[in-house]
């Protein structure tokens, strides 16, 4: 069984321009306020549309506050069939502070 991989900000970058698909399981309002660019907010209400329209084979970026969350919803989706799943170290806020440019509300 695949397990999820832990991922610096600075690997996201290469990963995320290499076309991985980052979803943001933060709450809509912190969302709303900022994200990474490409991101997806991913919810309770809106996982099973994703679940049906996601490319499996595409790499995958969870991200959520601090990196904590993230770890057990990367797990989630790859028991949910995904096969290149990535936990974002530090998640949005070490983001936030590093890539500053690459946020957006």
């Amino acid at each position: 069984m695949n397990e999820f991989k832990h991922l610096s900000v600075n690997d996201a970058v290469t990963l995320i321009d290499e076309g991985a698909t980052v979803v943001d399981i933060r709450d809509a309002n912190s969302f709303a306020h900022s994200h990474i660019k490409t991101a997806h907010n991913l919810n309770n209400d809106n996982l099973p549309v994703f679940l049906q329209q996601a490319d499996r084979q595409n790499p995958l970026i969870v991200c959520c506050y601090h990196g904590i969350s993230s770890q057990s919803a990367a797990g989630f989706l790859i028991g949910q069939g995904f096969t290149d799943v990535y936990s974002l170290d530090g998640g949005f806020e070490q983001w936030r502070i590093q890539f500053p440019e690459h946020c957006e509300s």
